[in-house]
């Protein structure tokens, strides 16, 4: 795959004022990308469970104009965000090669979450997906003959190189981002659905999402992957994900729950081990992500229930589960873990099906 093959070079046709809206999920990955290259590139591959509840509403809103210049205002739930603009300008300038008409409308970009606003929740993979799609959907009313397969793809694409976990959004299920040797077709380039058989069990896993802290990080995701550069850790921190990928192949066809929550959980603790040894160092981790950690651990020794944790490059956790075990799980949130919650906040979630088209 190279990225010449989203430059548009199929005719294409004047449109006038109108409107576009998708609504895009996050994703939780269960191989953590972390450390980049260059252009919004992966330094090791990742899978994820794309989620269903938590998701961002964007409706693009578009308007023809003469001037060759950018021209939008973003508004989020009704109001004007000022600071939004400088990473949309940074998205725009990144993709305009592949998308040149975005020079010839005035955009209002109208976007809400379902989740809650400062909730912790990284929005940066839900809302530049749902972005990009939209701009996607923009250029199959202005050019002809487009695949909508190769249109998802673009999709994808575009959403990288504004977040690089939102292009891992667009499609359901489990997505896989980052060139990996024994999965025929995976790309740094953009996300595609894991093209192996899927054990009934992970079709329908729920995600239950503990907000441990819902201030800002001390040190941004951004931040962090630059400091795997010079990481003493990086080269066996990339070779496990690679081994990680491999094992979970046939797992995932199995549905070995066992063997999955081994390597989610090696994978979350791993992530954080990079922040704790880098240079500089931090911790995004709470005393309360370790209570909860611990909770679950006490709870599935005492229980025998298959639940297991992962984390975001932050202090929330997401408790993974099977479906079967929705009651039991519930309630252990609900009685002891969300006393570790701040304000006692979580989501209930599930797997998703990707973003989907919104009616206006």
């Amino acid at each position: 795959m190279l990225v010449e093959e989203f430059i548009p070079n199929t005719p294409s046709k004047n449109i006038g004022s109108g409107a576009i809206g998708f609504s895009s999920p996050s994703n939780i990955a269960l191989v953590k990308y972390w450390g980049k290259r260059p252009h919004q590139i992966p330094a090791n591959p990742s899978i994820s469970f794309t989620l269903s509840n938590c998701k961002t509403n964007t409706i693009l809103r578009y308007s023809p104009k003469s001037t060759d210049d950018f021209s939008f205002d973003v508004f989020l739930d009704g109001n004007k965000q000022a600071d939004f603009r400088p990473k949309i300008q940074q998205f725009f300038e990144r993709i305009l090669p592949y998308a040149p008409f975005l020079k010839s409308f005035h955009f209002d970009i109208e976007t809400s979450n379902t989740f809650p606003h400062s909730s912790g929740i990284a929005s940066s993979a839900s809302g530049m997906s749902a972005l990009a799609i939209c701009v996607v959907a923009l250029e199959e009313l202005i050019c002809v003959d487009l695949d909508s397969a190769f249109l998802k793809r673009k999709a994808s694409f575009l959403a990288r190189l504004g977040s690089g976990s939102a292009c891992r959004s667009i499609e359901g299920g489990l997505v896989v981002w980052g060139k990996h040797n024994s999965i025929l077709g995976s790309s740094d380039l953009v996300g595609f659905q894991f093209p192996f058989e899927v054990h009934p069990v992970f079709k329908d896993y729920q995600d239950a999402i503990l907000l441990v802290d819902k201030g800002e990080k001390q040190v941004s995701s951004s931040v962090g992957h630059n400091l795997m550069h010079n990481h003493p850790y990086a080269k066996a921190r990339f070779e496990q994900a690679h081994t990680h990928m491999d094992q979970l192949i046939p797992i995932l066809e199995s549905g070995a729950v066992q063997e999955f929550m081994k390597i989610v959980e090696k994978e979350a603790l791993s992530l954080h081990a990079m922040m704790m040894s880098s240079d500089p160092y931090f911790i995004l981790m709470k005393p309360n992500t370790l209570e909860i950690i611990n909770s679950i651990w006490a709870f599935r020794k005492a229980t025998q229930i298959p639940v297991c944790f992962t984390l975001d490059a932050g202090a929330n956790v997401h408790v993974l589960y099977p479906k079967q075990y929705t009651s039991e799980v519930e309630h252990l949130i609900k009685d002891q873990l969300s006393v570790y919650c701040q304000n006692g906040q979580y989501i209930l979630d599930h797997v998703g099906l990707g973003a989907e088209p919104i009616k206006i």
